[in-house]
């Protein structure tokens, strides 16, 4: 029996992360959000505008989520020179993106609830400061959402908190309108409304980021890929008799890697390594373990 997997530079050393990629846009996010949280909070109680401090508290969520993110693609870039790390700390990048799911959901929660209570009794707001530092806010979230825009479309991680920072300019809108509506019509219930709205607008957001972090964690499939189709082009790469032990999971955003095994009637298994490793980068799986096994032996089982 033989295996071969795809090389990697450095020995041990891990493949980069796409969350890595983005570090400097991830602490440019961070510094902005963190100097408009505090305006935030202090408008809000002055102003007794609850769409204002949801936004200031979903902002805090903002700053949280980014520098979990930010501290994950660190530590996984660090963590290359550790030989008992060998795929890094690329986990963490996941374990993150779910936090930021948790805590998006406990943001959306607290709105629910106090905007249920304003309904009941509502409080007077002084719309004037809010309408000016909900188009601040809106600013920063613009600024933000350009610098992440690129990397949410390559890692899980980036993409949570671009999630974050594109619910919060939905947030600031809200809090905009909130404040026209009530200079204009002067209708009390109108913060308590749009509270309740922007936690409504939350709650799917997270949820689906928490799904995709769960299905990392779980190692199930990328839901891009074919596995059936995928194990029947191995099946019918020349002198391949048989397909087995096929496992394909995503180790972190980006990076979905593969292992399989094959039983081979030819002797020269390096060719049949690199016919299957072919196929495998045609489904986007560079990171992947080819076993080759001759049709004479016993077979490698596996208790997966």
């Amino acid at each position: 029996m033989s295996g071969r997997g795809s090389p990697r530079s450095g020995g041990s050393r891990p493949a980069a992360s796409q969350g890595g990629k983005h570090r400097r846009a991830l602490a440019w996010v961070l510094a902005l959000v963190l100097a408009f949280v505090g305006v935030e909070v202090v408008a809000g109680l002055l102003t007794q505008s609850l769409t204002l401090l949801a936004d200031a508290g979903h902002m805090a969520t903002d700053a949280l989520g980014v520098g979990m993110a930010l501290a994950a693609v660190t530590a996984a870039r660090r963590a290359a020179r550790n030989p008992k790390q060998t795929f890094g700390h690329y986990r963490w990048e996941v374990l993150a993106a779910l936090a930021n799911a948790a805590l998006l959901l406990g943001v959306a929660a607290y709105v629910a609830m106090e905007g249920i209570g304003r309904l009941r009794d509502p409080v007077e707001v002084d719309a004037w400061p809010v309408l000016v530092v909900a188009i601040a806010g809106l600013a920063v979230n613009v600024a933000s959402f350009r610098l992440l825009h690129a990397g949410a479309k390559e890692s899980l991680n980036v993409r949570g908190a671009y999630l974050e920072v594109m619910a919060d300019a939905v947030g600031s809108v809200g809090v905009i309108v909130s404040a026209i509506v009530i200079l204009t019509t002067g209708w009390p219930y109108t913060d308590a409304v749009v509270a309740l709205a922007l936690a409504a607008f939350i709650v799917p957001r997270a949820i689906s980021l928490g799904r995709e972090a769960v299905r990392m964690l779980v190692q199930a499939a990328p839901t891009s890929l074919d596995v059936e189709a995928l194990t029947q082009q191995l099946g019918a790469l020349p002198s391949v008799t048989d397909v087995h032990d096929v496992h394909v999971w995503t180790l972190t955003s980006g990076m979905d890697v593969a292992s399989v095994h094959l039983v081979s009637e030819q002797s020269q298994t390096a060719d049949v390594v690199r016919a299957a490793q072919e196929v495998l980068r045609g489904h986007g799986l560079a990171h992947a373990t080819v076993q080759v096994e001759d049709d004479s032996g016993e077979r490698c089982g596996s208790d997966w």
